[in-house]
């Protein structure tokens, strides 16, 4: 079976079409990870600063009693 040049150009078409889709689902796919990620890092960057102070405060206090 033998393809025509428009066959081919056809083809060529489709997968470039493909391509330019896939692309743009990975940019969405990232982008809503990222998204995801930052929702869930900020809150937990706050709760690990506040447990990190309230340590310091404990080993500031430990220090004093001995």
């Amino acid at each position: 079976m033998n393809l025509t040049d428009d066959d081919k150009k056809w083809i060529l078409d489709q997968m470039a079409i493909n391509a330019a889709a896939t692309k743009a689902d990975l940019e969405r796919v990232e982008t809503s990870l990222l998204t995801a990620f930052h929702k869930w890092a900020s809150p937990m960057e706050m709760r690990m600063k506040t447990h990190r102070e309230v340590l310091r405060t404990m080993d500031l206090e430990t220090s004093l009693i001995n």
